[in-house]
Formats: structure tokens, sequence, C-alpha cells
């Protein structure tokens, strides 16, 4: 993927709602032994590049223009979004650099993928992780963990330390339940005397 991007000269508040006025979202790039860079990108470039869990964690080409003669580019990760909750609206966005060959630490989304035989038997399938820490070579990292739950029956859980990417290692910790079926629950029978009239 690649994302246009282009060089911020203008810092501060002020010219940051001037921005986004105008449909950009301001942001940073920054890079090991690099200086940063401000910058400004689309807001619906930000959108379109980054509209799943899996595009957000994946590894991208930002194209800077306006930084010297002609663009540049730099391969990054979207590392920090930061918003306006009560407004709803995107406030400034993060870029970090990184090199394809080298390790980094990157946060990586688990997709829950098929339907436990345990559900089918009415079984409920309950999920606590969303996501786990992993460290790897950046080109080595997937931008999303399938995992199948199809044959979890009841009682059956899925950690962490049951995940397997190749090359990479998981740092989330491995005793952590991702994923469990527990059983449906029973309604109470009525207790006797409780109801009906007296004679």
């Amino acid at each position: 993927m690649e994302l246009e991007a282009f060089y911020r000269k203008e810092l501060g508040k002020g010219p940051c709602r001037r921005l986004r006025k105008q449909g950009m979202i301001p942001a940073v790039f920054y890079g090991a032994g690099e200086e940063s860079i401000p910058l400004s990108v689309r807001l619906s470039d930000l959108r379109k590049t980054f509209s799943t869990p899996e595009s957000r964690r994946s590894i991208f080409t930002l194209v800077i223009k306006g930084l010297g003669d002609g663009e540049v580019r730099k391969t990054a990760v979207l590392k920090e979004v930061q918003r306006d909750t009560l407004k709803d609206q995107l406030l400034h966005v993060d870029f970090q650099g990184v090199k394809l060959e080298e390790e980094i630490y990157m946060e990586v989304p688990i997709e829950i993928v098929g339907k436990p035989k345990g559900v089918e038997k009415g079984g409920l399938l309950e999920v606590f992780v969303r996501s786990v820490e992993v460290k790897g070579i950046a080109a080595n990292i997937p931008p999303v963990i399938k995992l199948d739950v199809s044959n979890l029956d009841i009682g059956d859980s899925i950690h962490v330390m049951d995940l397997k990417i190749e090359g990479v290692k998981i740092t989330s910790d491995p005793l952590q339940t991702i994923a469990t079926v527990v059983a449906p629950e029973m309604e109470e029978a009525p207790t006797e005397g409780t109801s009906g009239s007296s004679s």
C-alpha cells in the first residue's frame, strides 16, 4: 500500500485547525536515527488506506511530497491515532519508520474465523483477546492473525501460547485466554410452593 503525504511547514494549533477544515489531518513521521518530519495527509486517503484492522497494522510506503526535490518514500507503520472522542474527530496521526530487514515490536489484531462445534451444541463463544504483541522482522509480521475456532467444543479454550507465526515471536502473556466456549446457562426450575392457590 502507498499513502500520499505532504511536508508541513507551519506548526502549532492554529495551522493544524486550518488543515482539518480543509480535509487534511496533521501527522508526523519519525524513525530511528532520523529527524521527525511534520506532515499532513488527506482525511479521505487515511480512511481509504486504513479502512480495516488488518490495514491499520500493515507496513506501507509513505510517499512524502514537498520535502526537497521530487518525492521521498518511507517504509512505515501507523503508530498512533489521536481522536477527539466527544466530536468523533480525527486530530493527529503518527507514522513510525521501519526497515523490512530489522526487528520491530508490533500489535497484531486477531480475526476469529469459523463456528465452534460447541456453539452448534448450544454453547456460547466468548472472546477475551483481540490482538497480541509480537516481535520479529518487519517483513515477516502479518497484518492480521486468523484464528480458526471451529474445533472448539464446550469447555475448550485457545490461549496465546497456541498461536504460531513462523519467524515471529509473540511477546504477550502466553497464558492469556483468547477464546473459550462456555456451556449455556440453565434456567432455574420454579421452587415448589411458590405459586398456586391455597385451600
